[in-house]
């Protein structure tokens, strides 16, 4: 029987491999297991800082969205966000959660999301220039 490694080995395998290929179905759950326990913290931790509440929580393994917030504040976060540094994974729950209080992008958003997370823009600059290589990781 092989020893099943835990999502925080993958994630240590998988971002030191610069030209990392496709992520297995078992890599994929694993990020996904290890989203379920960090993500509800992190959000937990900055709703009262943004001062709203939220409802469900679902991670997805999705191609196209890092994260998304529904009309009736459910929050959806994709796994690959535990590929990532931790700060940038907090400038997903900020920008999610800061849309209980603006669902678009206006000034007054991004107000909101400064003012609670202010290195925003130096974090979402990191997934601009890296988020399409991890996209590009989840299996077909």
């Amino acid at each position: 029987m092989t020893e099943r490694k835990d999502a925080g080995e993958y994630r240590k395998e998988l971002m030191t491999t610069r030209e990392a290929g496709r992520l297995t179905r078992q890599e994929i759950e694993a990020l996904a297991r290890e989203a379920a326990r960090v993500i509800p913290e992190r959000v937990a931790y900055f709703a009262p800082k943004v001062g709203v509440t939220y409802g469900r929580i679902t991670i997805r393994n999705q191609r196209s969205r890092w994260g998304s917030c529904s009309s009736k504040g459910n929050l959806n976060f994709n796994c690959l966000l535990m590929l990532a540094p931790p700060e940038v994974l907090d400038s997903v729950v900020v920008h999610e959660l800061c849309h209980r209080l603006e669902m678009n992008h206006s000034k007054r958003f991004y107000a909101h999301v400064l003012r609670v997370y202010p290195d925003y823009y130096r974090d979402h600059k990191w997934l601009k220039e890296h988020g399409t290589e991890l996209m590009r990781r989840m299996t077909g």
